[in-house]
């Protein structure tokens, strides 16, 4: 008795309860904005086709196995299907959707210079043959073979919805990787055909003969239910992908699209997927993808970050942290002082100009001269209509900073000698990063509910985390530091006596890497509750950044206290401690939780 309403109970509410919890933390507006959009979709286009097959006997219901409430013949339990499935499916896609830019895998098909983005149209254009066929015979079949009656049904109710789905979302469908669309299709549809086995086994519903081919996937799994469930999954995840491409869009490209709301009414949605991809700005997207790229491979613990984060935020601040990444690579890995010192001199001439009121597309062309085109593909993309220009001054001073332990006398004069010293060093080069993400958080904001004593309350304590972040790092590399000739624990706290043993002077170092992590620690706690009063938008992400950069010390930390050695390959660079990538997905998403890691 009540058997459908079981199948709700024990196979399809744990899993949606499940997803949500795993889920939960990372939902942004968009997400739920995204579920329930699609769940109104699919509802209400179900409805009319569902109603019918019923009412003409395609498929039945004995009285016993439903609650009883209807609408338009269809039962309560069956509506709650249309519902859930499209949760469960939806929350899958959101799920493992997460780490990706959705914007880089737009292509301009126009851009004679982008191969794989000419390579589509041909797919383009099948998929649509395909589906236009898929739609049109069951029409003209819809007087032949009873038997295939439901097949027709079926095909004549989703295929139209697909070439819709399809024409707006072909780049993506094609160019995302299959864990990303056609895994997220397989896993619930083999999970309901599994759960529609039992269900037609038990007699939960059932389909009339006459109506159907006959053709059995597995025992008790009719052609016509597993051919439905595909059918199903794959209208919910074309229709969450063609979301996201909307959503790609509006974020990707400001030209076309100045002002975007936190949630874009269906009608600016519609507008974006209808943009003509020729209009697709390609030097953004491909800068935007090389700005990934070095990110994924330089700064792992803000790549894991920025996936928390979404929206034109999430970009501008890939953009500005793969900026600072191509700064301290070309000036840290020159060869000489006297190059690194020209790269300083280039990446001031670079600010001087796009700061300037004159600049003009010559004169950033000849600021932009001196780097490599990948190196210009990302320096042009950086936002600083949206930044202070400050801090990236500063960000120089600190790379000059770092130059001056190749100088001669760094020996006798060594760059950090006081901790006065290492507190500007850390200033020039962590601080200000916390400033100009935090100028990111309030530009984009979309609520715009913060007053000045607030963000000027906010921006000081991101600056504090950033030094702090900073000590974390300078722990963390005293080995590989030491190995190309610098150190930043101040030169003052070091024991003069040239008669101190290996072990003494280990243990000395030691010492003063713990202070300076103590020293970290103290800043992070007196300025984390400052995070809560970020907006509510990007809190999590700034969240998710700082903690997985302070797992990092909690590891130094219980190394230190267990006698362990610090400098160890721990999954990131020889030398270098590293909190593997499982425990920093588990810290993101318990941070995101709420959790705050202990001090």
């Amino acid at each position: 008795m009540y058997d459908y309403a079981l199948v709700h109970l024990i196979y399809t509410i744990p899993l949606a309860i499940v997803l949500t919890i795993i889920l939960g933390p990372l939902f942004t507006r968009r997400d739920v904005y995204k579920i329930l959009f699609l769940q109104v979709v699919a509802v209400s286009y179900t409805i009319p086709w569902d109603s019918y097959l019923i009412r003409t006997k395609v498929w039945t219901y004995p009285a016993d196995v439903i609650i009883g409430p209807k609408l338009l013949d269809i039962p309560a339990e069956e509506l709650f299907f249309f519902v859930i499935q499209t949760y469960i499916t939806t929350c899958l896609q959101i799920l493992l959707s997460k780490s990706i830019v959705t914007a880089t895998y737009l292509r301009n098909e126009a851009d004679s210079r982008d191969t794989s983005g000419a390579a589509l149209l041909p797919w383009k254009r099948a998929g649509q043959i395909i589906l236009t066929l898929a739609s049109v015979v069951p029409i003209l079949l819809r007087g032949g073979n009873p038997e295939g009656t439901y097949m027709r049904l079926i095909l004549a109710w989703a295929a139209p919805v697909m070439l819709m789905l399809w024409t707006f979302s072909y780049q993506l469908l094609l160019l995302l990787p299959w864990t990303k669309t056609w895994l997220i299709i397989a896993l619930p549809t083999l999970y309901l055909w599994i759960v529609d086995t039992l269900a037609l086994r038990r007699g939960t519903w059932s389909i009339e003969l006459g109506t159907k081919l006959g053709i059995h996937v597995w025992p008790h799994l009719e052609i016509e239910e597993a051919v439905f469930f595909l059918i199903t999954n794959t209208l919910v995840v074309w229709g969450s992908v063609a979301c996201d491409n909307a959503f790609a869009i509006l974020d990707a490209f400001p030209q076309h699209f100045p002002v975007v709301p936190g949630i874009p009414s269906p009608l600016l949605l519609i507008k974006a997927l209808l943009l003509p991809t020729s209009k697709y700005d390609s030097g953004r997207l491909d800068g935007l993808q090389t700005a990934l790229t070095v990110l994924a491979r330089k700064s792992r613990s803000f790549y894991l970050a920025s996936g928390v984060f979404f929206g034109r935020l999430r970009i501008d601040l890939i953009l500005l942290y793969a900026f600072c990444r191509v700064a301290d690579d070309l000036i840290d890995d020159a060869p000489s002082a006297e190059e690194a010192d020209m790269w300083v001199t280039h990446f001031t001439h670079f600010l001087d100009t796009i700061y300037s009121p004159k600049c003009d597309k010559a004169r950033l062309e000849k600021a932009l001269a001196p780097f490599s085109p990948k190196a210009q593909s990302i320096l042009v993309l950086l936002p600083s209509d949206k930044l202070p220009s400050e801090p990236l001054y500063l960000l120089l001073e600190g790379f000059r900073i770092d130059q001056e332990f190749f100088a001669k006398n760094a020996k006798e004069n060594p760059p950090i000698k006081t901790f006065s010293d290492l507190e500007r060093y850390a200033t020039c080069v962590a601080a200000t990063i916390g400033e100009l993400c935090l100028s990111l958080v309030y530009e984009h904001d979309p609520d715009k509910r913060a007053n000045s004593d607030t963000i000027q309350k906010c921006v000081a304590a991101g600056t504090k985390m950033g030094r702090a972040l900073q000590y974390v790092n300078i722990v963390r590399d005293v080995q590989t530091d030491a190995e190309v000739g610098r150190c930043y624990i101040p030169d003052e706290w070091f024991t003069k006596s040239s008669t101190s043993s290996l072990t003494a002077q280990k243990q000395e170092v030691l010492h003063f890497r713990e202070e300076i992590l103590n020293t970290a620690f103290d800043i992070y706690a007196e300025n984390r509750d400052a995070i809560e009063q970020l907006p509510p938008y990007a809190r999590s992400g700034i969240r998710v950044a700082v903690e997985s950069y302070m797992e990092i010390g909690r590891v130094l930390r219980h190394r230190m206290n267990h006698g362990q050695p610090l400098d160890f390959a721990g999954g990131g660079k020889k030398g270098r401690a590293s909190v593997p990538k499982s425990r920093r997905v588990w810290v993101g998403w318990r941070t995101m939780a709420g959790w705050r890691g202990p001090v």
